[in-house]
């Protein structure tokens, strides 16, 4: 690993540099916000009085209204969600008037998490600019997820991991990017997904990594029997579940949908799935310096060509709260067989700030005693602690299952 040490070393410092001046000359949109001198008395302190005439229509108003009162009716009675929690009525009648440039309002924001009630999150945001425009609802929400405070800033860190580890069939590490001047899936035309998808496939044509060229699939003109075997190696990407389709993720689908993977299928992008773009590297086995070297290579092979949405204190900009930040997401596929048969399994991986999923992705269940276990937290945290994270959780789960196999 001296030579990978090395070149993160350098390279994260160039990388980091690069993306950040490439999100700046983008001028992405959430720069700008509508309300500025009501966000401004929001966030001092002080009061103001409601605007004369409400931006918003009416009946969406309306909408905002009956999904606070389902929230707290007796249909939301067992909803544990972050949305019910924080939308409070204080909350709903600051925002309900407010809209984003591009017309996002707050009904867009809560909307999956109203249809969904045993979310635990329960927003997305519709474009980037909603996490000011709405942010005494973002704000609270983030602040409690990753346990970041809105006076804090995304610290642009991504020094070396040397890995170590058993029990790991497979490691995977991915991270989300939007593209910097377009608002995310509510919000887009049919036009915007075919204007990104062929900014990211001219960018990856112009990859002259070896271990990085591929090829560029389209959703659209895939064989069902392609696209199904995809699926079943964890490549590749279906239609979006029930929480993201009543976000207004998947409009116009498959349209301007895609995947990229090299030859070794071992460096990926997903094209217009939940995020303008996952970029997302793996292999069997539990060498995460690899997967995370070669993370960092993609990134920058793309990043010179397409510019990327970033806010200078939540970092990269992600259609979904959890993800934002580092945006980074470090996963094992792992089978602990005594230590997952424990009752409170669950309650152990969230003090170790794990998330735990079944191995098709959030809202599935484990198949044959492995588990997908990730870092729970992206923001304020760098690229590094997020993977460190996952990795220090991982090592203290594989002690626990080495003690009681000794036991057994």
């Amino acid at each position: 690993m001296a030579s990978s040490t090395a070149f993160f070393g350098i390279q994260q410092r160039h990388l980091l540099k690069a993306l950040i001046g490439a999100a700046a000359a983008g001028g992405s949109a959430y720069a700008l916000f509508p309300q500025e001198a009501q966000m401004k008395s929001a966030k001092s302190g002080g009061s103001q009085k409601a605007p004369a005439k409400c931006v918003v229509d009416p009946e969406v108003v309306k909408s905002i209204e009956r999904a606070f009162e389902k929230l707290n009716g007796p249909e939301g009675a067992k909803c544990n969600s972050l949305l019910k929690k924080h939308l409070t009525k204080e909350v709903i009648e600051k925002l309900k008037c407010r809209k984003t440039k591009l017309g996002a309002t707050l009904y867009d924001c809560i909307r999956s998490g109203v249809h969904n009630l045993d979310a635990g999150v329960g927003v997305y945001a519709p474009d980037a600019e909603s996490y000011k425009v709405f942010a005494e609802l973002f704000d609270k929400i983030i602040e409690e997820y990753h346990g970041f405070n809105s006076k804090q800033k995304q610290p642009p860190d991504f020094p070396p991991l040397d890995p170590k580890g058993k029990y790991i069939k497979s490691t995977r590490i991915r991270c989300g990017r939007s593209l910097a001047g377009y608002p995310f899936n509510p919000l887009l035309k049919a036009e915007d997904y075919e204007a990104m998808e062929g900014k990211v496939k001219k960018a990856l044509e112009s990859v002259s990594d070896k271990e990085l060229k591929g090829v560029y699939y389209p959703l659209t003109g895939m064989t069902k029997e392609t696209q199904k075997k995809l699926i079943a190696d964890h490549f590749l990407f279906k239609e979006g579940d029930r929480h993201l389709q009543q976000a207004n993720a998947c409009n116009f689908w498959p349209q301007g949908r895609g995947i990229f993977h090299n030859n070794n299928k071992t460096f990926l992008i997903w094209v217009n799935e939940e995020d303008h773009m996952r970029i997302i590297s793996m292999q069997e086995g539990s060498d995460v310096g690899a997967v995370l070297d070669r993370l960092v290579r993609g990134i920058k092979a793309v990043e010179s060509k397409v510019p990327f949405s970033r806010d200078d204190r939540l970092g990269w900009l992600t259609f979904c709260p959890t993800n934002l930040g580092s945006t980074v997401r470090a996963s094992v596929h792992i089978k602990l067989p005594l230590v997952s048969a424990r009752k409170d399994f669950k309650q152990i991986c969230d003090k170790l700030n794990l998330q735990v999923r079944g191995i098709h992705g959030e809202h599935s269940e484990s198949e044959g005693g492995v588990y997908d276990i990730s870092n729970k937290a992206r923001l304020g945290i760098s690229e590094y602690q997020a993977v460190k994270q996952m990795y220090d959780g991982v090592k203290k789960l594989i002690e626990m299952e080495k003690e009681m196999e000794k036991k057994k």
